[in-house]
């Protein structure tokens, strides 16, 4: 095996243009690591947020970004005993970054493929599909009969969401910034679409609920959006913040939330997994098995090969996709 590697790297903070395919060194799995060849990397907004320098773990280039990917173990450090070589894993949290030809990854952070799950599939669960798993399903807890209003339905995160809140009994209000997009929520299996570019969720929601308000809202944009997620809760409500890709300050009025005993939660995976000891295995386990049932799909809008990673990036911040934007490091493109 060669001792370098392709990767996309970042050594300037910057827009797309910075993401450049170069050679960097091949990692070598430490002990109770293994070293994945990658057959897919997922692309979020974390990524492009590292990419730009305002993501506040992403530490100082040279930087190469991805959270998330699947592929198969080539080779296993000392002391690991979950995973074998030859084995078709997904995992998370890996070094240097999935924008690469390989990923050395603790086998904490790994999980088996089951049968008939494909590459992409099983690169883009630990990222977007967990977190609308867990919001929902760990701190919502959402309940048959209930209303969960979710913001950008048409994002990775929106796109799972939407189909977990509906599988759980919920109606869903999707919102999207275009009709376009609505209309692709609404096929997702939304219940109501709202426009948040051209008219107000808040009002939209109160008069879909007769006045009561949501009992949920995934708030998954942030900004000024949080305050209207608040307003657009109900009595007993629950409201899970999970991002701020708007990258501006919410300003809230706290009389829109404790009159109504509203509850209010927090989610960021890596923040829950290193300092509240949160391992994510058994829920990714459940995914999984849930996507090759059937039960759940994973939309995945276009690939791209390693070297296009800028253009991965241009696609996502330009909200073109409709669910998740993979790269490939296998596709020389």
């Amino acid at each position: 095996m060669s001792e370098t590697m392709r990767a996309a790297l970042v050594r300037e903070f910057g827009g797309p243009e910075v993401l450049r395919e170069e050679e960097v060194p091949l990692p070598a799995p430490g002990e109770g690591e293994v070293l994945i060849e990658l057959e897919a990397a997922g692309v979020n907004r974390a990524d492009a947020l590292t990419r730009s320098g305002r993501y506040h773990a992403a530490g100082q280039p040279p930087i190469v970004p991805g959270f998330e990917g699947s592929g198969v173990v080539r080779q296993t450090g000392a002391s690991v005993t979950d995973v074998g070589v030859g084995d078709r894993v997904f995992a998370f949290g890996g070094r240097p970054g999935f924008y690469a030809e390989y990923a050395a990854v603790h086998e904490g952070r790994v999980v088996r493929m089951p049968d008939g799950l494909g590459w992409d599939a099983a690169a883009a669960l630990p990222v977007a599909p967990l977190t609308a798993f867990y919001c929902l399903r760990r701190l919502a807890r959402v309940e048959p009969g209930e209303t969960v209003l979710v913001w950008a339905a048409a994002s990775g995160v929106g796109d799972v969401a939407v189909q977990l809140a509906k599988a759980a009994g919920a109606t869903v209000i999707a919102t999207a910034g275009s009709d376009e997009k609505l209309d692709w929520a609404l096929g997702n299996g939304a219940d109501h679409g709202v426009n948040h570019s051209g008219e107000s969720v808040v009002d939209r929601v109160l008069e879909l609920t007769g006045g009561a308000g949501a009992e949920v809202v995934l708030d998954t944009v942030g900004g000024a959006r949080f305050g209207e997620s608040l307003k657009a809760a109900g009595h007993g409500g629950r409201v899970v913040a999970l991002a701020n890709v708007a990258l501006e300050e919410s300003v809230i009025d706290t009389r829109d939330f404790y009159p109504k005993n509203v509850a209010i939660y927090g989610f960021q995976v890596t923040n829950l997994m290193q300092r509240l000891g949160y391992d994510p295995r058994e829920d990714l386990a459940e995914l999984a098995s849930a996507v090759v049932a059937g039960d759940l799909k994973v939309h995945v809008d276009r690939t791209f090969p390693l070297r296009e990673a800028a253009g991965a990036h241009r696609h996502l911040e330009g909200r073109l996709n409709r669910g998740k934007v993979m790269l490939h490091p296998g596709e020389r493109g």
